[in-house]
């Protein structure tokens, strides 16, 4: 098998084609496709990076409310306290707790419940 052309083969692999209008059309939606990736990433990263500032401070301010509710809750339950030792102090001394309840006629009696309360002349027949 002769080789005649042995030089004229190795310099058509060591060059490349010349582009042509397809190639560089290609090449340019390539380029155009990564930047716009490269937006599309750097937007992203930024929405990211927001959403977890927005977080933190979120974070932030719903352990300074807990803390508030528990000075309240704290606050309250001394209170509390406070007022069952002021009954408990008061339960032994009070007359009406000592003294029998009075009959339901009594409590009633001020009440006339049987006594029309609209008066109004449109509610009259």
């Amino acid at each position: 098998m002769p080789h005649s052309s042995d030089s004229s083969d190795s310099s058509s692999f060591s060059q490349s084609p010349p582009p042509s209008k397809q190639d560089s059309s290609d090449d340019m939606r390539k380029v155009q496709r990564r930047e716009k990736n490269r937006i599309a990433a750097q937007k992203s990263r930024l929405r990211q990076t927001q959403k977890a500032d927005t977080l933190h401070l979120e974070s932030e301010d719903l352990e300074r409310q807990n803390a508030a509710l528990r000075r309240e809750i704290k606050q309250l339950s001394e209170e509390m306290k406070h007022f069952a030792s002021m009954l408990s102090s008061h339960e032994p001394l009070c007359s009406i707790l000592t003294s029998p309840p009075p009959p339901p006629e009594v409590l009633y009696a001020a009440h006339s419940f049987h006594q029309p309360h609209i008066s109004s002349p449109r509610f009259q027949h």
